[in-house]
């Protein structure tokens, strides 16, 4: 089993040559940090001036990590990752955002990517951000019980009202919509919205799922607490397992404010509370659905460990496997030809739009201790592999 992800014939089969090599060529230059930071900035200030480099990010970092600019767009990276049976998730992935248009306008990208999901096989889930429909800031003020002026309980209330949209749609659908975990200062709020949904929308089975960031110490209290309640009030609880995107975030405000921060001391420690939760939802999953979000293999082979102990089969539709689009190949299509559940989020949004999800995911990859590299190595061993076989 320990070689089963070193499969890039599996991998990389749906990429051409020069899609392995433009590939190749991103994972290179993501590998030097100095490099990222200078790339990056670049970008920010190109699209400041209205110099004309969209069309550059669109053939580069745009189209290895985004699925196309709207939903159709998207349609030919969909039908051709499930030939090799990895589903989607798409995922409206333009951030930053906080006035009601585009508070309005994500509710409708959610409502039509439901509408996709049912008619299409391919699409198991919806997802959504919590700050896509409202602002942060009302988040963390509501979560931290303060008074809200009419004008922020108005707002709070067409925020619930979003929510509730979503999830009565997904629920009449029967499409399970996955709802992002964010920034700690503002998930308190986020986290009892999708309790409320969960309570009203998964009475017979998970279609409200709440992402739970194991970066965070205090997270295993909170998939303990869930499970308390979901037996003792009867619905069931549907989790979505990251490790967390905004480390670095995290503890600069922890010591800027001078409060303990809420990531977890190291790596291991997170690697360690990450299999700790994926032990805890495999033994209670007479209440829980698990998407299990990770690039860590050592994770993946885990959870597939778990299953084999406790004789589930591959394809039981209470487990997925997720990883992003462009990245992590070979865990979701030799996962996939294994016969796992298996899903890509695949962002979209206009090329200007997206480019602030683009700049994190590229600091995400140089903040992971070997992630790029590990990367950077099975594309360069797939790259030996064809040129060894054309010999």
């Amino acid at each position: 089993m320990k070689k089963l992800f070193d499969d890039t014939e599996i991998a990389f089969a749906l990429k051409s040559n020069t899609d392995l090599n433009t590939s190749y060529l991103l994972f290179k230059m993501m590998n030097f940090k100095p490099l990222v930071k200078i790339g990056t900035g670049f970008i920010n200030l190109a699209l400041k001036l209205h110099l004309p480099v969209e069309n550059l990010i669109r053939k580069t970092i745009f189209n290895q990590f985004c699925g196309g600019i709207n939903e159709e767009d998207c349609l030919e990276v969909v039908d051709t990752i499930f030939t090799k049976g990895v589903s989607t998730v798409l995922d409206y992935a333009v951030e930053g955002k906080a006035v009601e248009t585009e508070f309005e306008n994500a509710l409708e990208k959610t409502l039509k990517i439901i509408e996709f999901a049912k008619e299409r096989q391919a699409i198991p889930f919806a997802v959504f951000k919590p700050t896509s429909f409202g602002r942060i800031d009302l988040y963390e003020k509501t979560g931290k019980q303060e008074v809200l002026n009419p004008e922020e309980q108005k707002e709070w209330t067409d925020v619930i009202a979003r929510f509730e949209k979503v999830c009565q749609t997904a629920y009449q659908k029967n499409v399970p919509v996955l709802i992002d975990a964010e920034e700690s200062w503002m998930q308190k709020a986020a986290d009892e919205l999708v309790l409320e949904m969960m309570q009203k929308y998964n009475k017979e089975k998970a279609i409200v799922y709440n992402t739970v960031q194991m970066y965070r110490w205090d997270r295993m209290d909170y998939l303990k607490e869930i499970y308390q309640k979901a037996q003792s009030e009867g619905f069931f609880v549907g989790i979505k397992l990251v490790r967390g995107a905004y480390m670095e975030k995290e503890n600069e405000r922890a010591e800027e404010e001078n409060y303990k921060s809420p990531i977890c001391s190291g790596k291991q420690e997170t690697d360690e509370n990450y299999d700790l939760a994926l032990q805890y939802s495999i033994a209670n999953l007479d209440k829980f659905s698990l998407f299990a979000g990770t690039h860590n293999e050592s994770s993946a082979y885990y959870l597939m460990l778990l299953m084999e102990e406790k004789n589930i089969a591959t394809n039981d539709s209470r487990i997925w496997f997720g990883q992003l689009y462009g990245m992590s190949d070979t865990i979701s299509f030799n996962l996939a030809a294994r016969g796992y559940n298996v899903a890509k989020y695949v962002p979209f949004g206009p090329v200007k739009e997206v480019v602030p999800y683009l700049i994190r995911r590229a600091q995400e990859n140089t903040a992971v201790i070997g992630q790029t590299s590990r990367e950077l190595e099975m594309i360069i061993k797939e790259r030996q592999r064809r040129k060894n076989s054309n010999n």
